[in-house]
């Protein structure tokens, strides 16, 4: 039987959700079986053996479904493997770079005892939602920041950690991660 994995998402303009699809295909062209969702779409997380929870980042905070998400199951969530990404900086920093997750993702990464957590780039354009992010596209720092090819060389690394149970994952763990302010406001 193949493995099941959810990937859950909050996002406000679309761009994380994107990213938790482009994750989903890969670990499906792996071989596992993958539902991506927006985290508000999940009642029960008992039928997957592994999650992956990801969220926009808005000045320097996770996306609020995905910390209500992890609130909300946080009992399933510790005793499966869990990986954590966010979608975040508008500028190439997070393909130059591990960018620690911010503290209320950290918090996640330490209670839910976490695999690992990713910061990819973000994308913020024309009509996204709210005034802030309106504000940051007219001022001409919006743009598509997100690097697919890292994303879904992340996503085979979840997929090959998720393949064999009890192993350690592939790639840098949460205790490489530090601590780093994100500025702005959505990025994802």
């Amino acid at each position: 039987m193949s493995t099941k994995v959810l990937v859950a998402y909050g996002t406000t303009n679309g761009s994380t959700a994107q990213i938790a699809e482009a994750i989903a295909d890969v670990l499906r062209r792996e071989g596992l079986t993958a539902d991506a969702l927006p985290t508000g779409a999940v009642t029960d997380v008992h039928s997957y053996d592994a999650v992956v929870l990801g969220g926009a980042l808005y000045a320097g905070r996770w996306h609020k479904d995905a910390r209500r998400f992890a609130r909300r199951h946080r009992r399933a969530l510790a005793v499966r493997p869990l990986w954590l990404f966010s979608s975040g900086p508008l500028d190439a920093t997070a393909s130059q770079r591990e960018i620690p997750p911010v503290r209320g993702v950290r918090k996640v990464l330490s209670r839910l005892d976490a695999e690992e957590h990713r910061t990819f780039g973000g994308c913020l354009k024309e009509g996204a939602k709210g005034f802030i992010a309106r504000r940051i596209v007219d001022s001409g720092k919006g743009g598509d920041f997100r690097d697919f090819t890292e994303i879904e060389r992340w996503a085979r690394c979840i997929a090959d950690a998720s393949s064999r149970p009890g192993q350690e994952p592939v790639g840098p763990t949460s205790e490489s991660s530090g601590t780093r302010p994100e500025e702005g406001a959505e990025r994802g």
